[in-house]
């Protein structure tokens, strides 16, 4: 059951990176680069909004005609973009981009479906295994964003339509795998790996979870959605913001095997006061455009990871699932909205200081909150 999920969750992102990356500077180009975010903004929306309603599909449906429904939406996506790139209206650029989000909803919530399938112990370990495959698409699909171009031209096509092809081709190909997906769980009743949440305490707990899953997708998203703008501004062509999406990606995915197992033997806790650490010192070093830069963003990309499954992992039903992954992209739109506008007022050392603001009272909560060692053992 692993292989179709763990494969269709990394065509999609491929899919998702190359799409986001050219219609941020497709729209720079036609508009301007203080409106450069707003592709990336409908993409986050509906992230936003397919997490909501692959949630409602899988209790009642099932988990895999949730996924499957939702790759279908980011098949259509795709095809619109493409559409665009070939001289259609460029609103039709943002309704692509905002179906394309619900087929990444449905990459992001399969790990769950990964985590239903194993012993409660492999919990976490699961849900990484899911993250960490998608690495082969995230670190991939940059690299042929250079090659699509030529592909697009050789056909007669603007270069611009190459990854937008991508992205249709490789979301297609996530649809074909999670047609092959069996036997996950159908319903939204609690999670028999933890105990259900009762009381202040663990409600808290959840506001805890989820802030960190928020604020580190928050800042990554924040401090990335530039990343295409500084390099189209300093000339630097695609194959260079291939090499620093990629970098960026292997932080994010690479690592998540390990992640998992910290999860597993030590709970999340620990991981997640790690995570906002880290992220705090990735946002400062990204203010080092030089040789330091570049790895910055790998260090960015594994603090995400950090926040993303040490939060994740705290989740106890399919209900709290789709809730916070909705939060999450929901709140990050507001990021995709306003980087490229805070760049253009102050760099990277704008966006760092916002992150800082983030990120400093939320760890200073963690690290007060006395961990419950009953859930850091199932965690």
């Amino acid at each position: 059951m692993l292989i179709p999920i763990v494969l269709a969750a990394a065509l999609m992102n491929a899919a998702m990176i190359a799409a986001s990356a050219m219609s941020t500077i497709l729209i720079a180009d036609k508009l301007s680069s203080g409106v450069a975010g707003l592709p990336n903004t409908a993409g986050v929306l509906g992230t936003a909004a397919g997490a909501l309603a692959v949630g409602r599909w899988t209790a009642r449906h099932g988990r895999a005609q949730a996924l499957r429904t939702g790759y279908g939406f980011g098949v259509v996506g795709g095809a619109l973009m493409v559409l665009t790139a070939v001289g259609a209206h460029v609103g039709l650029l943002f309704v692509g981009m905002f179906l394309l989000g619900a087929g990444n909803a449905a990459s992001l919530l399969s790990r769950y479906a990964a985590a239903d399938a194993v012993p409660a112990a492999r919990r976490a370990s699961a849900m990484s295994t899911v993250v960490w495959a998608s690495t082969a698409g995230a670190v991939g699909g940059p690299f042929l964003m250079a090659p699509s171009q030529s592909f697009a031209t050789a056909l007669g096509l603007p270069a611009s339509a190459g990854p937008f092809l991508l992205a249709l081709a490789t979301v297609f190909g996530a649809l074909v795998a999670s047609t092959y997906i069996r036997g996950a769980r159908a319903t939204d009743e609690p999670l028999p790996k933890l105990p259900a949440r009762t009381g202040g305490s663990a409600r808290t707990s959840l506001v805890l979870a989820a802030g960190v899953m928020i604020v580190g997708h928050l800042v990554m998203v924040a401090l990335m959605s530039s990343v295409p703008v500084h390099t189209h501004q300093h000339g630097q062509g695609l194959a260079l913001l291939g090499i620093m999406l990629s970098a960026h990606t292997l932080g994010m995915f690479a690592l998540a095997p390990l992640t998992g197992w910290w999860i597993d033997r030590s709970g999340a806790r620990p991981v997640t006061i790690a995570g906002l650490a880290l992220l705090l010192m990735s946002a400062v070093l990204v203010t080092q455009t030089g040789l330091v830069f570049t790895p910055a963003l790998f260090l960015l990309g594994y603090a995400w990871n950090l926040c993303y499954l040490g939060g994740s992992a705290q989740l106890v039903s399919a209900d709290e699932e789709s809730k916070v992954e909705s939060s999450i992209w929901a709140v990050s739109a507001l990021a995709t909205a306003t980087s490229p506008w805070l760049f253009t007022l102050g760099g990277f050392p704008l966006l760092a200081t916002a992150s800082a603001v983030l990120t400093i009272p939320l760890l200073v909560l963690v690290l007060r909150r006395t961990p419950d060692r009953h859930r850091a053992a199932s965690a």
